[in-house]
């Protein structure tokens, strides 16, 4: 099995191994950069999953346009939903407070945007990865994972992900940004939960 997965990232390639290789599969990743690809993709869907499927569409053009055959594409789109704020910031994530904005801005934003909610319980919010597999035969498998918690009142420790010192999971009382690199690891899974869920389905496909 071969695997185009949509990402220059080399983390996200090497937890992706990880994963593949818990369900016992042989495989190849590739990344974008391994097959060229560079191309500007512009994500104007109003859902992750529309989202990953635009980039998923897009790499597979360039294989069929560069005979890149015989390979599984996936993708993904994520970001955080804030409950009180419609699901806010949501495909917007990365963008939130604009497109060059700093991690403090973008906190400061969503923090002012939840400013008249102090119980914790008004502040419930939930990661989400949303991940788009095509498969040689065209066929397309969706998978979503989700890690639940609440904004924070206040940013705990800057740096990592842009919302990680506001970001509380479920079952804890400090934001992501303060935990020790393996209790974030067992938190932050959002992306974990929706990879095991395609490697089921592909197991259900003969894979």
């Amino acid at each position: 099995m071969e695997i185009i997965y949509g990402t220059h990232n080399v983390d996200k390639i090497n937890n992706l191994k990880l994963i593949i290789e818990s369900h016992q599969f042989d495989v190849k990743l590739y990344t974008t950069k391994d097959i060229g690809f560079n191309k500007e993709i512009i994500e104007d869907g109003k859902t992750f999953e529309e989202n990953s499927e635009i980039k998923a569409n897009a790499i597979k053009e360039y294989c069929e346009e560069n005979s890149i055959k015989n390979k599984i594409i996936i993708t993904d789109d994520a970001g955080l939903c804030v409950d009180k704020l419609n699901g806010a910031p949501g495909v917007y994530t990365s963008r939130y407070a604009g497109e060059n904005a700093t991690q403090e801005q973008s906190i400061n934003k969503l923090l002012a945007n939840m400013k008249e909610y102090k119980d914790m319980k008004d502040r419930t919010c939930r990661f989400v990865d949303v991940l788009t597999a095509i498969l040689p035969s065209g066929e397309k498998i969706v998978a979503r994972g989700e890690c639940k918690g609440s904004i924070a009142l206040e940013p705990g420790k800057l740096g990592g992900l842009t919302y990680a010192p506001i970001f509380i999971p479920y079952g804890f009382d400090k934001p992501m940004g303060d935990m020790e690199e393996k209790e974030f690891a067992s938190v932050h899974n959002h992306r974990d939960i929706a990879m095991n869920k395609l490697m089921k389905e592909f197991k259900k496909l003969g894979y």
